[in-house]
């Protein structure tokens, strides 16, 4: 090595973790190196949460065409400029960009280090000819799509997450593997741009979230004219010449669905069939750190099974979200500068899947409720009983929440308009254990999407209320003037 570098603190990655780990040492003190191999920002905004939500913004404006006849109001029908979709998505991630960028950290006081890092000890790294010698270490190195083992897809083109936002052109005819969060919210924003879309999934959309409002999800995709596979594997896919001059044309997936098999002709190829931990490369083993398929094993306060190495974000296992990602990042610190056991909050970690309707969840589901051995009552509220959802034309859905006969709040489902704002209470409620009535009795604006969960609140005091017992004592009590 021809350099030595000590430091406090060394994170490899800057991605979401990386990047709040190392602004929040270095604004606190800590002597902090920052190692990234790629890009600054990570996945989320060069090629997941940003891009995917500026291209879903662009196909939901293209998409009011044809919704706001209801209002009275008549566009004539879009024309889609998809290179323009395209600028609109690298302005976005350009925009952003620079609160993720070497010159805000340096300006941060952390020293950024361009390379790949690899463990050479317990406490050190190695970036090409440079050793690292930290305190702490924070491992944060993200995760990458799965390139799941189909036959053929090793001479197929094919896309990811990472690679699809640099379409030039919009497909034809798009076939999406996979159906969780970015399968789904991508395959309607390209139809909704006006591709073709086939979508597959090898068990039900959105296996994680709770069915009954992911039905209403299924049943939207395929009024717009996504062509669903659920219970479906793909068993090959293979490059097509449609010409019969051996320049390729499209992709050809096979699939086997109730035990029979089908064949897709297709434009494009986007697998979004999950993701897998970054682990490469990193020799961990050399530094005492445990892993898996999952991931860097960790315990409650991020600690990998070497003390001195922290482990943040998709990399740690577990749910992949650039919000927990961020909450890791608070835990981390707490630990490391601090010393305090501050430990990863688990219960009340929200998501949302920006599809529209939106969906969003936080705790648990009714099934993993009741799985879990609790007795549930479940309250619901559909936002065609909510003013503000009727004035906006937006009444499909509902809030549904998960409570303890006593009124603990376990969990919440909501599918409609704006569930990601709107689960956000419910997300405070359930991290800081308020009861039902909390949610009850605030008062909410009117008129507003809000109610809807403040009416779902209050559904569990309606049998209490609205009974003859209570007609009695009402009666009663009138009776003495």
């Amino acid at each position: 090595m021809n350099e030595t570098l000590k430091t406090d603190l060394c994170v490899i990655g800057a991605g979401a973790a990386g990047l709040s780990v190392a602004a929040g040492a270095a604004q606190m003190g800590a002597e902090t190196i920052l190692i990234e191999k790629g890009r600054m920002g990570g996945d989320c905004l060069n090629y997941g949460c940003v891009p995917s939500k500026a291209l879903l913004a662009a196909a939901k404006a293209a998409h009011h065409g044809e919704t706001a006849g209801a209002f009275g109001v008549r566009y004539p029908r879009p024309e889609i400029d998809f290179a323009a979709v395209r600028r609109h998505v690298q302005e976005v991630i350009a925009a952003i960009a620079p609160n993720d960028s070497v010159e805000r950290f340096e300006a941060l006081g952390v020293r950024v280090i361009k390379g790949a890092a690899r463990f050479v000890g317990p406490d050190s790294l190695a970036v090409d000819e440079r050793r690292i010698v930290a305190r702490r270490i924070v491992v944060a190195t993200g995760s990458s799509p799965l390139v799941p083992p189909i036959e053929g897809l090793s001479r197929t083109p094919y896309f990811t997450n990472e690679t699809i936002f640099d379409l030039e052109t919009l497909p034809a005819h798009l076939v999406v593997i996979g159906g969780g969060p970015i399968g789904c919210e991508l395959s309607q924003a390209f139809r909704r741009l006006g591709a073709k879309v086939s979508l597959v999934e090898m068990a039900s959309l959105l296996p994680k979230d709770d069915p009954e409002p992911v039905a209403l999800i299924r049943e939207r995709l395929g009024d717009e004219g996504i062509t669903l596979y659920e219970g479906a594997s793909v068993t090959e896919v293979a490059p097509l010449d449609g010409n019969g001059d051996g320049k390729q044309t499209g992709v050809r997936v096979t699939l086997r669905q109730n035990g029979q098999s089908r064949e897709i002709a297709a434009s494009h190829l986007l697998l979004a069939a999950g993701r897998r931990p970054n682990v490469e490369g990193l020799d961990l083993d050399r530094a005492g750190i445990a892993y898996d398929s999952h991931g860097i094993v960790t315990d409650a306060r991020l600690r990998t099974s070497n003390r001195k190495v922290f482990a943040a974000g998709d990399i740690a296992g577990g749910l992949q979200f650039t919000h927990l990602a961020g909450h890791h990042a608070g835990v981390i610190l707490k630990n490391a500068l601090f010393r305090l056991p501050a430990k990863v909050e688990r219960r009340a970690v929200p998501w949302v899947t920006y599809t529209d309707p939106e969906l969003a969840q936080v705790g648990m589901t009714e099934a993993m409720a009741r799985d879990a051995g609790e007795t549930v009552n479940v309250l619901r509220w559909p936002f065609a009983e909510n003013d503000r959802a009727q004035t906006e034309r937006t009444t499909e859905g509902a809030v549904k929440v998960v409570v303890t006969p006593k009124g603990r709040i376990l969990g919440a489902s909501i599918v409609g308009p704006q569930a990601g704002e709107l689960i956000l209470p419910w997300t405070l409620a359930i991290a800081n254990r308020l009861k039902i009535g909390a949610m009850a009795t605030v008062i909410a604006p009117y008129p507003t999407l809000g109610e809807a969960g403040k009416r779902a609140a209050g559904n569990f005091y309606a049998p209490k209320l609205f009974n003859e017992r209570t007609r009695r004592i009402v009666r009663w009590l009138a009776k003495l003037g």
